[in-house]
């Protein structure tokens, strides 16, 4: 499972397709009493993909898998923020499970694909 560019990477690639997702539904309309997370939501899942692509330029395995662990965090903030976002009336109760279960996705994978980098010649 050698990939060529991070584009090519399936959790990087599940993880574009939630940001679009989040961008359409967290948008500053239904935030519109709170632009400050939204704001954090947005970043966060940003932050799944940058660090997927970050960590696939470094050079060792280790180094990899700390970016994906970086970016299996930021799913976490994501999914806490959903919460907030529910609890506030920001996101419906639909909306709210379409996110988490795609996030959860997104995580089991990094999930796998951390402990893949870390007993694999991956980078070599």
């Amino acid at each position: 499972m050698k990939y060529k560019r991070f584009e090519d990477i399936p959790a990087w690639k599940q993880a574009r397709q939630f940001v679009k997702e989040v961008y359409k539904i967290c948008n500053p309309e239904s935030f519109k009493n709170d632009f400050d997370l939204m704001r954090q939501i947005r970043r966060a899942s940003v932050s799944i993909m940058l660090n997927i692509a970050e960590g696939f330029e470094r050079k060792t395995n280790k180094d990899f898998a700390r970016f994906i662990n970086n970016s299996k965090a930021s799913a976490g903030e994501v999914r806490c923020a959903f919460y907030i976002a529910l609890d506030a009336g920001f996101l419906t109760e639909t909306q709210f499970d379409f996110l988490y279960m795609e996030v959860i996705s997104i995580s089991k994978q990094l999930s796998k694909f951390e402990k893949y980098l870390l007993e694999t010649d991956f980078k070599k």
